[in-house]
Protein backbone atom coordinates (compact mmCIF):
# COMPACT_ATOMS: atom_id res chain seq x y z
CA UNK A 1 0.00 0.00 0.00
CA UNK A 2 1.58 3.15 -0.93
CA UNK A 3 1.86 6.40 1.10
CA UNK A 4 0.61 9.72 -0.20
CA UNK A 5 3.31 12.18 -1.12
CA UNK A 6 3.94 14.54 1.62
CA UNK A 7 2.27 17.72 0.79
CA UNK A 8 4.36 21.05 -0.61
CA UNK A 9 4.35 22.67 2.56
CA UNK A 10 6.21 21.02 4.66
CA UNK A 11 9.16 21.98 2.64
CA UNK A 12 8.85 25.63 2.69
CA UNK A 13 9.81 26.44 5.89
CA UNK A 14 12.96 24.80 5.14
CA UNK A 15 13.80 26.37 1.62
CA UNK A 16 12.58 29.61 2.88
CA UNK A 17 15.64 29.01 6.18
CA UNK A 18 18.17 28.11 2.82
CA UNK A 19 17.45 31.13 1.29
CA UNK A 20 17.89 33.87 4.20
CA UNK A 21 21.03 32.41 4.69
CA UNK A 22 21.88 32.83 1.16
CA UNK A 23 21.18 36.10 1.53
CA UNK A 24 23.02 36.90 4.63
CA UNK A 25 26.16 35.33 3.04
CA UNK A 26 26.00 37.62 0.61
CA UNK A 27 25.03 41.26 2.21
CA UNK A 28 26.59 40.51 5.34
CA UNK A 29 29.87 43.17 5.35
CA UNK A 30 33.42 42.24 4.55
CA UNK A 31 35.48 41.97 8.09
CA UNK A 32 38.22 43.80 8.93
CA UNK A 33 40.47 40.74 8.03
CA UNK A 34 39.33 40.36 4.52
CA UNK A 35 42.08 41.64 1.81
CA UNK A 36 41.78 44.74 0.14
CA UNK A 37 42.79 45.90 -2.84
CA UNK A 38 46.43 47.94 -2.52
CA UNK A 39 46.96 51.01 -5.00
CA UNK A 40 50.62 50.92 -5.57
CA UNK A 41 53.26 53.17 -8.46
CA UNK A 42 55.75 50.92 -9.47
CA UNK A 43 59.01 52.54 -11.96
CA UNK A 44 62.26 52.32 -12.81
CA UNK A 45 65.06 54.33 -12.31
CA UNK A 46 68.34 54.54 -13.63
CA UNK A 47 72.13 55.91 -12.98
CA UNK A 48 75.01 55.94 -14.77
CA UNK A 49 78.68 56.79 -14.34
CA UNK A 50 81.28 57.53 -16.62
CA UNK A 51 85.05 57.10 -15.89
CA UNK A 52 88.66 57.12 -17.77
CA UNK A 53 89.34 53.29 -17.67
CA UNK A 54 92.33 51.94 -15.96
CA UNK A 55 93.52 48.66 -17.89
CA UNK A 56 93.70 47.20 -21.45
CA UNK A 57 93.25 43.20 -22.45
CA UNK A 58 94.66 42.49 -25.83
CA UNK A 59 93.84 39.30 -27.66
CA UNK A 60 97.25 38.51 -29.75
CA UNK A 61 99.42 35.68 -31.52
CA UNK A 62 101.15 34.02 -33.99
CA UNK A 63 99.39 32.27 -37.21
CA UNK A 64 102.24 30.06 -39.08
CA UNK A 65 102.06 28.35 -42.33
CA UNK A 66 104.29 25.75 -43.77
CA UNK A 67 104.20 22.52 -46.10
CA UNK A 68 103.90 20.24 -43.04
CA UNK A 69 102.93 20.25 -39.48
CA UNK A 70 105.81 19.98 -37.96
CA UNK A 71 107.39 22.83 -39.97
CA UNK A 72 104.52 25.07 -39.41
CA UNK A 73 104.54 24.01 -35.41
CA UNK A 74 108.46 24.96 -35.42
CA UNK A 75 108.09 27.99 -37.50
CA UNK A 76 105.01 29.43 -34.54
CA UNK A 77 106.65 28.05 -31.46
CA UNK A 78 110.13 30.64 -32.54
CA UNK A 79 107.63 33.04 -33.24
CA UNK A 80 105.33 33.27 -30.17
CA UNK A 81 108.84 32.85 -27.79
CA UNK A 82 110.22 36.12 -28.61
CA UNK A 83 106.63 37.71 -28.52
CA UNK A 84 106.04 36.04 -24.88
CA UNK A 85 109.51 37.51 -24.04
CA UNK A 86 108.86 40.96 -25.24
CA UNK A 87 105.71 40.81 -23.32
CA UNK A 88 108.29 39.98 -20.19
CA UNK A 89 110.83 43.12 -21.15
CA UNK A 90 107.84 45.34 -20.87
CA UNK A 91 107.08 44.32 -16.69
CA UNK A 92 103.80 42.46 -17.45
CA UNK A 93 103.22 39.93 -14.92
CA UNK A 94 103.32 36.22 -15.99
CA UNK A 95 99.49 36.14 -13.88
CA UNK A 96 98.42 38.86 -16.79
CA UNK A 97 99.53 36.38 -19.90
CA UNK A 98 97.06 33.86 -20.80
CA UNK A 99 96.87 31.28 -23.71
CA UNK A 100 93.55 31.41 -25.12
CA UNK A 101 93.53 29.40 -28.13
CA UNK A 102 95.99 27.09 -30.12
CA UNK A 103 95.39 24.82 -33.22
CA UNK A 104 97.24 23.12 -35.74
CA UNK A 105 94.56 22.64 -38.77
CA UNK A 106 95.45 21.35 -42.78
CA UNK A 107 94.67 23.67 -45.99
CA UNK A 108 93.33 22.26 -48.37
CA UNK A 109 93.07 23.16 -52.02
CA UNK A 110 89.55 22.85 -53.57
CA UNK A 111 89.50 22.62 -57.18
CA UNK A 112 86.90 25.27 -58.63
CA UNK A 113 85.83 22.88 -61.19
CA UNK A 114 85.56 19.91 -58.52
CA UNK A 115 87.33 17.59 -61.08
CA UNK A 116 89.35 16.48 -57.96
CA UNK A 117 88.86 15.74 -54.19
CA UNK A 118 90.21 18.34 -51.91
CA UNK A 119 93.49 18.05 -51.34
CA UNK A 120 95.75 19.11 -48.04
CA UNK A 121 98.79 21.49 -49.40
CA UNK A 122 99.72 22.49 -46.03
CA UNK A 123 99.52 23.29 -42.43
CA UNK A 124 98.23 26.38 -40.05
CA UNK A 125 99.04 27.05 -36.53
CA UNK A 126 97.84 29.61 -34.69
CA UNK A 127 98.85 30.04 -31.07
CA UNK A 128 97.10 32.95 -29.23
CA UNK A 129 97.27 34.76 -25.43
CA UNK A 130 95.46 37.09 -23.77
CA UNK A 131 97.41 39.86 -21.85
CA UNK A 132 96.34 42.37 -19.43
CA UNK A 133 97.97 45.57 -19.61
CA UNK A 134 97.88 47.29 -16.20
CA UNK A 135 99.34 50.69 -16.77
CA UNK A 136 98.25 52.28 -19.81
CA UNK A 137 100.88 54.35 -20.65
CA UNK A 138 102.59 51.25 -21.54
CA UNK A 139 100.30 49.91 -24.09
CA UNK A 140 101.49 52.00 -27.50
CA UNK A 141 105.32 50.71 -26.61
CA UNK A 142 103.64 47.02 -25.95
CA UNK A 143 101.58 47.14 -29.07
CA UNK A 144 104.48 47.46 -30.97
CA UNK A 145 107.02 45.82 -29.72
CA UNK A 146 104.38 42.66 -29.82
CA UNK A 147 103.82 43.20 -33.76
CA UNK A 148 107.99 43.83 -34.00
CA UNK A 149 109.01 40.82 -31.72
CA UNK A 150 106.78 38.65 -34.24
CA UNK A 151 103.05 38.82 -33.78
CA UNK A 152 101.36 38.91 -36.65
CA UNK A 153 97.59 38.74 -35.64
CA UNK A 154 95.52 41.06 -32.75
CA UNK A 155 92.05 40.00 -32.72
CA UNK A 156 90.68 42.25 -29.79
CA UNK A 157 91.46 45.40 -27.60
CA UNK A 158 89.26 46.17 -24.72
CA UNK A 159 89.26 48.78 -22.16
CA UNK A 160 88.17 48.27 -19.34
CA UNK A 161 88.12 49.12 -14.98
CA UNK A 162 90.55 46.97 -12.54
CA UNK A 163 87.82 47.95 -9.73
CA UNK A 164 84.40 48.23 -11.59
CA UNK A 165 82.58 47.06 -8.36
CA UNK A 166 82.92 51.01 -7.14
CA UNK A 167 81.66 52.25 -10.27
CA UNK A 168 78.64 50.28 -10.30
CA UNK A 169 77.93 51.31 -6.43
CA UNK A 170 77.75 55.08 -7.43
CA UNK A 171 75.38 54.16 -10.58
CA UNK A 172 73.40 52.08 -8.40
CA UNK A 173 73.00 54.90 -5.77
CA UNK A 174 71.97 56.99 -8.47
CA UNK A 175 69.34 54.23 -9.68
CA UNK A 176 67.43 54.70 -6.44
CA UNK A 177 67.51 58.74 -6.66
CA UNK A 178 66.36 58.74 -9.87
CA UNK A 179 63.33 56.35 -8.92
CA UNK A 180 62.54 58.33 -5.91
CA UNK A 181 62.27 61.84 -8.17
CA UNK A 182 60.39 60.30 -10.78
CA UNK A 183 58.06 59.01 -8.15
CA UNK A 184 57.15 62.14 -6.52
CA UNK A 185 57.01 63.91 -9.99
CA UNK A 186 54.16 61.08 -11.07
CA UNK A 187 52.67 61.06 -7.43
CA UNK A 188 52.81 65.24 -7.47
CA UNK A 189 50.80 65.23 -10.57
CA UNK A 190 48.38 62.39 -10.02
CA UNK A 191 47.38 64.06 -6.73
CA UNK A 192 48.56 60.97 -4.52
CA UNK A 193 50.50 60.78 -2.01
CA UNK A 194 53.44 57.97 -1.94
CA UNK A 195 53.46 55.48 1.10
CA UNK A 196 55.90 52.93 1.74
CA UNK A 197 58.00 51.12 -0.63
CA UNK A 198 56.45 47.49 -0.68
CA UNK A 199 59.02 45.88 -3.18
CA UNK A 200 62.36 46.35 -4.93
CA UNK A 201 64.52 44.55 -7.03
CA UNK A 202 67.63 45.65 -9.58
CA UNK A 203 67.00 46.04 -13.20
CA UNK A 204 69.49 45.02 -15.75
CA UNK A 205 71.91 47.87 -16.01
CA UNK A 206 74.48 48.17 -18.70
CA UNK A 207 78.18 47.11 -17.59
CA UNK A 208 81.50 48.61 -18.95
CA UNK A 209 81.42 48.72 -22.52
CA UNK A 210 84.52 47.82 -23.89
CA UNK A 211 86.37 50.26 -26.34
CA UNK A 212 87.52 48.42 -29.30
CA UNK A 213 90.23 49.22 -31.82
CA UNK A 214 90.85 47.31 -35.19
CA UNK A 215 94.03 45.63 -35.39
CA UNK A 216 94.27 46.79 -38.61
CA UNK A 217 95.22 50.12 -36.62
CA UNK A 218 97.89 48.80 -34.74
CA UNK A 219 100.07 47.53 -37.28
CA UNK A 220 102.37 51.11 -37.25
CA UNK A 221 104.99 51.91 -35.38
CA UNK A 222 104.27 54.20 -31.92
CA UNK A 223 101.10 53.18 -31.83
CA UNK A 224 98.22 56.04 -31.11
CA UNK A 225 96.17 54.74 -27.89
CA UNK A 226 93.04 56.92 -26.98
CA UNK A 227 91.35 55.27 -23.97
CA UNK A 228 88.58 57.92 -23.49
CA UNK A 229 85.91 56.99 -21.08
CA UNK A 230 83.20 54.42 -19.88
CA UNK A 231 80.17 54.09 -18.53
CA UNK A 232 78.41 51.92 -16.08
CA UNK A 233 74.93 52.01 -15.34
CA UNK A 234 72.58 50.21 -13.20
CA UNK A 235 68.88 50.09 -12.87
CA UNK A 236 66.10 49.13 -9.54
CA UNK A 237 62.74 48.66 -9.86
CA UNK A 238 60.66 50.07 -6.68
CA UNK A 239 57.30 49.70 -5.97
CA UNK A 240 55.16 52.55 -3.67
CA UNK A 241 51.82 52.24 -1.66
CA UNK A 242 50.11 55.61 -3.41
CA UNK A 243 47.71 56.96 -0.51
Amino acid sequence: MRHAPAPATVFAPAIAIALVLVAAIVLAPRGAGAEEIQRTLSLTGTGEVSAPPDLATIDLGVVSEAATARAALDANTGAMNRVMAVIGEHEIAASDVQTSGFSVQPRYFHDPENRVPPRVVGYQVNNTVHVTVRELDRLGRVLDAVVTGGSNTIQRLAFSFSDPASLLDEARRKAGADARHRAELLAEGLGVRLGRIVQISEAGGRPPQPYLIRAEAMMAADVPIAAGEQAVSAGVNVTWEIE
